[in-house]
C-alpha cells in the first residue's frame, strides 16, 4: 500500500477544504477497524500504528492464546503462538500484520462509504465553527448565485456557504454573482442537513453592528447603542448614550457632514435613521423616540405597566403617528413602551381623570434642542435621510 500517496492526498485535502489530516486518520482508522470486522469474522480487536514523520501506518489483527482453537479468525493456540515467541502465555494477545488490500470487496466498499461521511461530516464541523465563530457579527460575504425565481441569494462565508432569503433582504435591492455583500449572522442551528447559518440584511442589529463599524466612539465603548427598532428599508429609531459628558453620542453617530451615518444610509439602500439620545427618565426618552414631533407631556399609567399617555400639538398628531402608524410603532418598540398619542385638544368624549393616569401627574417632556448643521439645510441632525421626508 502507497501510504505516501495517501498522505499527500490528505494534506491536499486539509488545503482545500479545512479538514485536518489528523481527523481524516481517524476516520480511516475506523474504516479499517469495520473492514476488519466484516473480513474476519466480526473480529474487531484491530490496532493501527500511525507513523505521521514517516508518513506510514501499519495494521495489526489481534488474536488470543487459548489452549483449544474454536474461531480462527480471533483465536491462536498457545503452541501456534509461542513458535512466533517463547513468552507467550494463556490469555496474551498475539497481533498480526495485515495488508489492507487483502480486504474483501464489500469490506473496502463499506471503509470508502465511512472516508466519504468522515469527509463529508469534517465540512460540516468546519462549517458550524465558521458560523459560530461569527455568530452575531456582522460579515462580508460573496454572492456565488442567485436563484431567479426565488429571490435567494446563496453566498459564501470563508469557506462556508450560506443563503440569504428574499425575505431577509432590504427593499428590492439585487445582487448579482461577484458583489461583495454585508449580511448579519442572526443564529446558527444544526440540522440533520448539516449547520445552519440564519442571514439578514434586516435584523435590527445589522444596523447596529453597521453603526459599531462606522463609529469609532461605538467600538470603543464611549458611546453605547441602548435600543434599536427597524422596519427594514423604510425606517430605523437608534437611541445612543455616552457616558462622557463632553461627547456628544448623537453628532458622534451622525459625523462630520452626515459621512457616517451617511454610509451606512447608502448600504441600506437610502433608509431613513433617526438617531436620538437616551434617557433613563422615560418621559424624556419617550418625547425624544417620537422626533421629529414635538412632544408637550408625557403621563405614565399608576400601575407600572408601561403605558404612557403621550400629548402633542394638535398639528402635529399625524407626525408623531406616522405615516400608517409607524414613527409610534417605531418609538413604542425602541423604548419598550405602549404609548397612547393624544392632541392636546383631546379627544370628543374622552375622560382625562380615567383610573389608569388619574393619579399621576403630568410629566413634563419639552422637545429636546436638535443640533442643526448648515451642511444640512436646516434638517435637524437627529433625522437622516437622504431625501427630505414628507409626513401626513
Amino acid at each position: 500500500m502507497d501510504t505516501k500517496e495517501l498522505y499527500a492526498a490528505l494534506a491536499l485535502l486539509e488545503k482545500e477544504r479545512g479538514i485536518s489530516v489528523d481527523y481524516m486518520l481517524s476516520q480511516i482508522q475506523r474504516a479499517i477497524v469495520v473492514a476488519c470486522k466484516n473480513t474476519y469474522g466480526g473480529n474487531e480487536d484491530v490496532t493501527v500504528v500511525i507513523d505521521k514523520e514517516k508518513q506510514d501506518f501499519d495494521v495489526y489483527l489481534n488474536k488470543e492464546v487459548v489452549e483449544e482453537v474454536l474461531d480462527k479468525n480471533s483465536e491462536i493456540s498457545l503452541e501456534q503462538a509461542r513458535e512466533i515467541s517463547a513468552d507467550y502465555n494463556l490469555g496474551d494477545k498475539v497481533g498480526f500484520k495485515l495488508d489492507p488490500k487483502e480486504f474483501g470487496r464489500i469490506a473496502i466498499n463499506t471503509s470508502r462509504s465511512i472516508i466519504r461521511q468522515g469527509i463529508r461530516d469534517g465540512e460540516k464541523g468546519q462549517m458550524l465553527q465558521e458560523f459560530q465563530s461569527k455568530n452575531h457579527e456582522l460579515v462580508t460575504a460573496t454572492v456565488e448565485r442567485v436563484d431567479e425565481k426565488s429571490g435567494a441569494v446563496t453566498i459564501r462565508i470563508g469557506k462556508a456557504e450560506a443563503v440569504l432569503p428574499r425575505g431577509e433582504q432590504v427593499g428590492n435591492e439585487e445582487f448579482t454573482e461577484g458583489d461583495h455583500i454585508k449580511v448579519y449572522i442572526a443564529d446558527v442551528q444544526e440540522s440533520e442537513r448539516g449547520p445552519r447559518a440564519i442571514i439578514s440584511r434586516t435584523h435590527p442589529d445589522f444596523v447596529k453592528r453597521l453603526f459599531e463599524t462606522e463609529v469609532p466612539e461605538i467600538y470603543d465603548g464611549t458611546v453605547e447603542i441602548k435600543s434599536v427598532s427597524r422596519e427594514a428599508g423604510s425606517r430605523t429609531k437608534l437611541a445612543v448614550w455616552s457616558k462622557d459628558k463632553d461627547v456628544d453620542a448623537v453628532g458622534a453617530c451622525i459625523g462630520a457632514k452626515g459621512a457616517r451615518v451617511g454610509t451606512i444610509v447608502n448600504e441600506l439602500g437610502g433608509e431613513k435613521i433617526d438617531i436620538i439620545v437616551y434617557d433613563e427618565d422615560p418621559a424624556k426618552f419617550i418625547a425624544a423616540a417620537l422626533s421629529p414631533a414635538t412632544v408637550l407631556s408625557v403621563k405614565v399609567a399608576d400601575d407600572g405597566s408601561k403605558i404612557c399617555r403621550v400629548t402633542v400639538p394638535d398639528g402635529q398628531l399625524s407626525l408623531a403617528i406616522g405615516n400608517k402608524g409607524q414613527n409610534a410603532r417605531l418609538a413604542a418598540r425602541l423604548t419598550g413602551w405602549k404609548i397612547d398619542i393624544r392632541p392636546e385638544s383631546g379627544f370628543f368624549g374622552e375622560d382625562d381623570d380615567d383610573e389608569l393616569f388619574g393619579g399621576k401627574a403630568n410629566t413634563e417632556a419639552a422637545p429636546q434642542e436638535e443640533a442643526v448643521d448648515e451642511d444640512t439645510d436646516g434638517q435637524p441632525l437627529t433625522e437622516y435621510s437622504q431625501e427630505n421626508e414628507a409626513e401626513e
